[in-house]
């Protein structure tokens, strides 16, 4: 999220990443207790699209958007 350096995915493949153009994937990160994630990152989550919210097939979820527009979500089984 933050500390990201524009100019380096260049120096990987010119033109390979786009910010914001992603709509179709989701970044997942495994937590250990997603309601606490929530409240320590309190107002740097800007763009939650849901939650912390149970699934119907029982994980704990908290899905957001980072600062480039792609969807995160930090989860607990």
């Amino acid at each position: 999220m933050s500390g990201h350096c524009p100019a380096t995915v260049p120096m990987f493949a010119p033109g390979s990443a786009r910010p914001a153009a992603n709509h179709s994937a989701i970044v997942e990160f495994h937590v250990d207790d997603v309601d606490r994630v929530h409240k320590e990152l309190g107002d740097a989550l800007t763009d939650v699209v849901n939650g912390p919210a149970t699934m119907p097939w029982g994980n704990r979820s908290l899905l957001f958007r980072d600062p480039d527009g792609n969807l995160v979500n930090f989860f607990t089984r």
